[in-house]
């Protein structure tokens, strides 16, 4: 059975997406002076970043313990060497789970923060009260945003990769299912330095796209407290997909 897309989404997402890059343009366009932005960005980079770090902590260690559970129970091949656990946590948490996982789960708290901080400025009139003032609304308020999460995801995903790691060694060896050595060679063994410049790579862009949609979610909200919430939710979701989208677009690129 065929499935039809509903002739009004792809005119609405199109719709979208042009406000979506009109906005980014109004973000980029007349800034204010550059001295008003560092205190600004000091100060989302300890939102985004510094209130991030324990979600981000037990997450990362988390992953990295259950895969090297998962991968442990299912290598029942004598022919295969134990090293091989290490190997596979690294390779899944650096290329992917510490990235993309960890940037899903920052869109859901970050993302929805933002969107309801500045739909929230918006509905109580707070972003009139800016433009009145002559102050470029869009950059003042959003571009710190932007910059600090180019600075603070990957820093969060260095950490997410350091942890996941930890995570993995824990429970390989407390279970016994291989011992230090074995999971540190693993580890060593044929790795690529370029998968760590990729999975920053990724860090940026996932930063961008999520603290760039999400303002802009938040910041053409009209009506209420009900729009504010549901806007909230919907920069939730589109970032995720666009995460999703970029992750394989990345991947096909880069590597």
């Amino acid at each position: 059975m065929q499935t039809r897309c509903h002739p009004a989404a792809i005119p609405l997402l199109l719709k979208n997406l042009g406000r979506y890059l009109l906005f980014l343009a109004s973000v980029f366009r007349n800034p204010e002076k550059f001295k008003t932005y560092p205190p600004l960005v000091v100060e989302e980079m300890d939102r985004i970043g510094i209130d991030s770090i324990f979600i981000v902590s037990i997450v990362s260690f988390s992953i990295g313990a259950v895969t090297a559970i998962q991968t442990a129970a299912n290598l029942v091949s004598p022919f295969v060497p134990t090293w091989t656990i290490s190997l596979i946590v690294r390779d899944m948490t650096i290329l992917e789970l510490c990235t993309t996982f960890t940037c899903v789960i920052l869109a859901g708290k970050v993302g929805s923060n933002i969107a309801g901080n500045l739909g929230t400025m918006r509905i109580t009139e707070q972003i009139d009260a800016l433009e009145v003032m002559g102050i470029n609304s869009a950059s003042y308020l959003v571009l710190p945003k932007i910059v600090a999460g180019l600075i603070m995801f990957p820093m969060l995903v260095i950490l997410s990769a350091f942890l996941s790691l930890l995570g993995g060694y824990m429970a390989a060896t407390l279970t016994g299912a291989m011992t230090d050595y074995q999971y540190v060679y693993g580890i060593r063994y044929g790795f690529i330095p370029y998968n760590i410049t990729f999975a920053l790579i990724k860090a940026v862009v996932f930063g961008f796209l999520i603290t760039s949609i999400s303002a802009y979610r938040g910041y053409i909200t009209q009506g209420g407290s009900l729009e504010v919430g549901q806007n909230s939710t919907k920069a939730v979701v589109n970032s995720c997909i666009a995460i999703l989208i970029s992750d394989y677009l990345l991947a096909q690129l880069l590597l």
